[in-house]
């Protein structure tokens, strides 16, 4: 039998454990030095010219974010409904009301147009996701906004280093989050990384991230612990050192991937974007469940339905609209592996299998 290609392997290696190590004897567990330099280094690597917040998680990251950007009760705010639950979560977590659009598909992100017919009296922001790494419509997400009177915030959550037009993702919007989860392109084990527009912003996250408070005792909101520990800091600013390289090798993996396959519709890429490949997503347009499971049971690949179950038709939101889009990659979509870990062999693996289901009506 051959061995297993997982469809996400996180990469860990002695320089992360001597990191953690490093805190463990230092003493200063907890957010200290360590979170500072992260903070400042993921900065100056993604190129974002702002101020970056670190947290526990990227859920965290959007609400904080949105607290910090004033969203209440009351409030819309238009979000994609083909994402993972946290984008429409953290909307709700405020007392807010997530207002599901379709996406494009031509790049799973939010449509502009069906973001402008989402649009009511009530709407505060717009949230696109860069969905599998790919950067979202921003400029005429950005021009719907200027035209009515809103905020853009950027869920960054899988794309760390995608770009649109030279500009990095999580430089667009208000704030931008990324996150730190184990299976992303790069980890701190648990975390998240929020980047501020402005610096009542980044007051405003650094406030909430450590119960209300800038000086000890001094409370000035209500705020949560939300804060990144040192230990997880110190993962995440190795792991900066490597992820270059490894976006290197997913983009070279899905460009074998993209040349070689047959039978199914690889991702594409929109004109000056940079796409990272945090999933190398494909559609499946006949029976995509049975051909996961065929990959799994006849050729030992593993691969990911991201996202079978859209946000609007899950138990906490329910919402009776119609998102063509969404629900057509909903049935169609099949995250095939792509992390750096692959070798040739493996690659040539996937290809065969893949082109052979296709081929089969699999």
């Amino acid at each position: 039998m051959t061995d297993f290609i997982a469809p996400a392997k996180p990469i860990i290696g002695d320089e992360e454990r001597a990191a953690v190590d490093r805190v463990m004897r230092s003493g200063m567990l907890a957010q200290g030095p360590e979170v500072k330099a992260f903070e400042e280094e993921f900065d100056e690597h993604f190129g974002l010219g702002r101020a970056c917040v670190a947290v526990n998680s990227g859920t965290s990251g959007l609400h904080l974010g949105l607290l910090s950007s004033g969203v209440k009760a009351g409030d819309e705010v238009i979000v994609p409904s083909f994402t993972f639950a946290a984008t429409a979560n953290s909307v709700a977590l405020t007392g807010a009301t997530p207002v599901f659009a379709d996406i494009s598909a031509d790049d799973f992100c939010l449509d502009p147009a069906a973001v402008e017919a989402a649009i009511t009296e009530r709407t505060v922001a717009i949230m696109p996701v860069h969905l599998y790494g790919h950067p979202a419509k921003m400029e005429q997400l950005l021009a719907i906004a200027d035209r009515h009177g809103l905020a853009v915030f950027e869920d960054a959550a899988q794309a760390h280093g995608a770009s649109l037009n030279g500009t990095p993702v999580g430089a667009f919007g208000k704030f931008g989050m990324f996150s730190l989860y184990p299976t992303k392109n790069m980890t701190s084990g648990e975390g998240g990384m929020v980047t501020a527009a402005d610096a009542e912003t980044e007051r405003l996250l650094r406030l909430y991230r450590n119960q209300g408070m800038a000086q000890q005792y001094h409370n000035e909101v209500v705020g949560l612990n939300n804060r990144m520990t040192d230990i997880h800091a110190a993962i995440g600013r190795e792991q900066l050192k490597k992820v270059g390289g490894w976006t290197k090798q997913r983009q070279e993996n899905a460009a074998y991937l993209t040349a070689n396959l047959e039978g199914v519709t690889p991702p594409p890429v929109a004109d000056g974007a940079v796409h990272v490949y945090h999933q190398y997503t494909v559609r499946v347009p006949q029976d995509r469940d049975g051909f996961a499971k065929a990959l799994r049971e006849e050729y030992n690949i593993g691969s990911g339905m991201f996202y079978p179950v859209p946000n609007h038709e899950l138990r906490p939101f329910q919402v009776d609209v119609e998102l063509p889009e969404t629900a057509k990659a909903a049935a169609e979509c099949l995250s095939l592996p792509v992390h750096p870990s692959l070798s040739e062999d493996d690659l040539g693996r996937i290809v065969g299998a893949v082109n052979a289901l296709a081929a089969a009506g699999a």
